[in-house]
C-alpha cells in the first residue's frame, strides 16, 4: 500500500525544474525494481519522507538539531510498517520529533532529495528523500531523543552552517507560500 502511495505521488508530481524531474525519474526507477525500496533494509538507497514545517504566518521553519548528523535540518526520517501514505509517514515524523499535533501537510511534494547518509544505522546508503511542506497552529514544540535541539528560524535566515539541501527547501517553500 505504502509503495503503491508514493508510486503514485511521484508519478503526479509536476517537478518545477530539470533536475528535481531527473531525480522524480530515479526515484520511480528505484521503486519499480525495488519492492522493498520503501525500507531502510533495501541498500544502497532507500525512500524515506520528511516535512518542512512552519509557523501559521508561514515565515520561520522548525528545525532539528539532529543527533545523528550533528546539524540543522528537516523534521522526518525511515517509512514504518504502520504508514500507508507518504504524507502519512512525513506527519508521523514531524509529530514524532517536535510534539506538535495540530500539523496539516500538503498533499504533493515540495522537494525531492537524494543524499548519502555518513552516521549512524543507515551509514553508506543514499536516502531518497521526499520532502512535504506541514503547517503546524501551535509554535509550543518539545524535543525529541532523536535531536539535541528544535528551533524556530526566519525561512529566510537559517543558521549559517545549515545544509544547501536545507536551505533550497526553505527557499522553495517561501517560493510555495508566496503563491498561495
Amino acid at each position: 500500500m505504502l509503495h503503491a502511495d508514493a508510486v503514485e505521488v511521484l508519478k503526479s508530481w509536476h517537478a518545477p525544474d530539470a533536475e528535481q524531474e531527473e531525480l522524480r525519474a530515479h526515484y520511480l526507477h528505484h521503486l519499480s525494481t525495488h519492492p522493498d525500496g520503501m525500507w531502510r533494509s533495501c541498500r544502497p538507497e532507500h525512500v524515506t519522507a520528511s516535512a518542512l514545517v512552519v509557523d501559521a504566518a508561514g515565515r520561520n521553519t522548525l528545525l532539528t538539531l539532529h543527533k545523528t548528523v550533528g546539524r540543522w535540518l528537516q523534521l522526518g526520517g525511515h517509512c514504518e510498517p504502520g504508514d500507508t501514505t507518504l504524507t502519512g509517514a512525513a506527519l508521523r515524523e514531524a509529530t514524532e520529533e517536535s510534539g506538535l499535533s495540530s500539523l496539516t501537510v500538503s498533499s504533493e511534494p515540495l522537494q525531492l532529495s537524494r543524499h548519502l547518509l555518513e552516521a549512524g544505522g543507515c551509514a553508506g546508503a543514499y536516502h531518497l528523500d521526499v520532502q512535504f511542506l506541514v503547517t503546524a497552529t501551535s509554535t509550543e514544540y518539545v524535543v525529541s531523543e532523536e535531536s539535541h535541539d528544535l528551533a524556530w528560524f526566519p525561512l529566510d535566515a537559517l543558521p549559517p552552517d545549515t545544509d544547501c539541501s536545507v536551505q533550497e527547501l526553505a527557499s522553495r517553500a517561501q517560493h510555495h507560500l508566496a503563491q498561495h
